[in-house]
């Protein structure tokens, strides 16, 4: 087991990508977040509270994210759907996807396939707080990434949650 992000690194990284993110998408007029169920909601919230410290909190729109039953491997192992809750259109605004943990590429294939539902976006981007860049199956690369990592198929990263896990933290573990 080794730490990749400590608590307070994990803080950090957080604010950076809240600031990132307004950077690029200034005022959030336009701009939706959506929190891919379930780990990168944990993910997602922080990022946003982040933000309404920042602007008006009504600017801000916050949705998240089930991609369950759009997954190409629902039948490979079971699935235990989650809620989604986006109270708005996705018609032509800026989407900023957001989870945890960038692996094969195929959850963002599946959330990409989801956000359709909800409306035409003008412009997707996506916000990882690991990026694990040589793991990829599809063509898909974050526009933010807290921390990118080079790991070989037999790790595992686990980002450690206070909600679940009584800790923050971001671990890489050999299987």
């Amino acid at each position: 087991m080794k730490t990749i992000l400590s608590e307070q690194q994990l803080a950090l990284t957080v604010k950076r990508l809240a600031h990132q993110i307004l950077e690029n998408n200034l005022h959030l007029t336009n701009t939706v977040i959506i929190g891919l169920q379930p780990r990168g909601v944990f993910l997602s919230d922080r990022i946003v509270n982040e933000l309404k410290k920042i602007v008006q909190n009504d600017t801000i729109k916050y949705g998240k994210l089930d991609i369950t039953f759009y997954r190409d491997d629902i039948r490979k192992s079971l699935h235990i759907a989650n809620q989604t809750d986006i109270p708005f259109s996705l018609e032509n605004k800026r989407v900023v996807l957001i989870d945890d943990v960038l692996y094969t590429g195929r959850t963002i294939r599946a959330a990409l396939d989801a956000l359709l539902s909800f409306g035409r976006p003008s412009h997707v981007s996506l916000c990882v707080l690991i990026d694990r860049r040589f793991s990829r199956e599809l063509p898909i690369q974050p526009d933010y990434s807290g921390k990118v990592i080079d790991t070989i198929i037999s790790q595992r990263v686990k980002v450690c949650w206070r909600e679940n896990d009584n800790i923050e933290e971001v671990i890489l573990l050999d299987s």
